[in-house]
């Protein structure tokens, strides 16, 4: 039983030892020599110890986590140790271990122990939310990475925009978490459960009548409001763009799929015969998540601005999958948030870099980009292009897998709306490239430094897109293993 909680034990572990080295580091005194030398070494070595932490998990998982069974409920039912739930965790390692990685050289936010301590508690909240079989710990795991996520997207309180986006996010979260609870509690009030599963068998049993049916609109509101599906988006937008950078990557991926793990886990769980019922209600969320999503996206000129629209407009094509409601459809949902996580990093990752020598986040700002900076161009060139669903990259994969899923289903309008949707898309990633490879650049004499765990963290991304794309299977055949485990 504890093998399986192996990763989380050791997240909490080394959040203990981002302290110890954050403490242990000697604090410079105003006016000593070397005093800038010194806080580049501890803001380093803080970040190092959080990556290679991360990656230490992710071989550990691997080694002794992997699940045997496929419906381990464990801890008294409080956990579910299923292959799916393992996959998940992989992606919220990776994530942590990238995020920590391009945050190593951030002003303020790299330098920072307690950044690190957030971001890693932050992990093991996504861990958990991917675990949860029960109400109570479900939503215990959810508010742990809610309120780590508050505090680090309104890290830099010196900063207007970062004060802003963590104290609405903050506000936004709370209050859609406090209706969720509200339908948590509706449902224990009806079933007198709080298991998932038991929740499921009492309400077949049952009947499915009005008070059921409320609480699952309250639990899809919170959840909408964690995968910024319209019309709980609102937040992502000012979010997005006053956080710090290496943050927005994080809660556009890393929330994002935790989001999608919770919603897969109540809605296969707690309703699983009212599917008639839900299937519409996503489908129609979907629709209108991606449209919305990618029509804003293109009046936009700031960048982390329009990633947010766009990660607005995936949320849609993700909800696709869902809405298929087969073992076809959540394998592809599940290969879908792998992709978007490594492409997505790969986007922000590149934009850290560009905004620290800028210092804008406008797009007019990475006009001629390729002459200066080829190497982030090309990593830019391979993230737009595969989010714009570009063959043979593994956005392309990933559209494919829920469209065709969808379309075994029977939902061809909905098919038809994403494929309108994927070509609205495709124009606005484009404009962002022609900016960076036609247009004119504004300072020829500018340079952009990669430092060696940016360029790690970016080669590790970018050829995480490529070799998705090129090599396939083995990808899919583990997100459908782990999809065949829900049915």
């Amino acid at each position: 039983m504890l093998l399986a909680v192996v990763p989380e034990l050791l997240l909490a572990a080394l959040a203990l030892l981002v302290v110890v080295t954050d403490l242990s580091q000697p604090q410079p005194r105003p006016g000593a020599v070397g005093l800038e030398l010194l806080a580049i070494r501890r803001r380093r070595s803080l970040g190092v110890v959080t990556a290679v932490g991360c990656g230490l998990i992710v071989l550990a998982a691997l080694l002794l986590s992997l699940p045997v069974v496929s419906d381990a409920l464990i801890f008294g039912g409080m956990l579910r140790h299923d292959l799916m739930a393992f996959v998940f965790r992989l992606l919220f390692l990776f994530a942590g271990v990238v995020t920590a990685l391009i945050s190593i050289d951030s002003p303020v936010v790299g330098r920072q122990g307690e950044y690190y301590v957030v971001l890693v508690t932050a992990v093991l909240g996504m861990s958990l939310m991917a675990m949860s079989a029960d109400l109570i710990m479900l939503y215990l795991a959810i508010e742990t990475t809610s309120i780590a996520l508050y505090a680090l997207a309104g890290f830099l309180r010196e900063d207007a925009k970062s004060a802003e986006a963590g104290m609405k996010y903050f506000l936004f979260g709370a209050f859609t978490s406090t209706v969720m609870l509200y339908g948590f509690s509706l449902l224990y009030g009806f079933t007198g459960q709080t298991n998932l599963y038991a929740v499921g068998a009492a309400l077949n049993a049952g009947g499915l009548s009005a008070g059921p049916l409320l609480a699952l609109f309250l639990v899809l509101v919170g959840l909408g409001f964690k995968i910024s599906a319209v019309p709980f988006h609102f937040w992502a937008p000012d979010v997005y763009e006053g956080a710090p950078t290496p943050i927005t990557a994080f809660l556009s991926v890393a929330s994002k799929a935790a989001g999608f793990a919770v919603l897969v886990r109540v809605l296969w769980a707690a309703f699983p015969g009212q599917e008639a019922l839900w299937i519409q209600l996503l489908a129609a969320l979907a629709a209108v998540t991606m449209t919305l999503g990618n029509l804003i996206a293109l009046t936009q000129r700031n960048i982390k601005r329009l990633l947010a629209y766009s990660s607005i407009a995936q949320a849609g094509y993700i909800l696709v999958g869902l809405a298929a409601f087969s073992a076809d459809g959540v394998a592809a949902t599940l290969f879908y948030l792998g992709m978007y996580t490594i492409t997505n990093l790969a986007a922000f990752g590149a934009i850290v870099l560009v905004s620290r020598v800028t210092g804008s986040d406008e797009i007019a700002d990475y006009s001629g980009l390729s002459r200066r900076a080829p190497g982030l161009a090309l990593v830019l060139l391979v993230a737009l292009l595969s989010l714009g669903g570009i063959p043979p990259l593994a956005g392309f994969f990933g559209k494919f897998y829920v469209f065709v899923a969808a379309m075994n289903s029977g939902l061809v309008w909905l098919v038809i709306v994403g494929i309108v949707n994927s070509i609205i898309g495709l124009y606005y990633y484009l404009y962002v490239l022609k900016v960076i490879y036609l247009g004119a650049p504004k300072d020829e004499a500018a340079t952009y430094p990669v430092p060696r765990p940016y360029g790690f963290a970016l080669w590790m991304c970018a050829m995480g897109v490529l070799v998705v794309g090129f090599i396939i299977s083995p990808f899919v055949n583990l997100a459908v293993a782990a999809a065949n485990g829900l049915f």
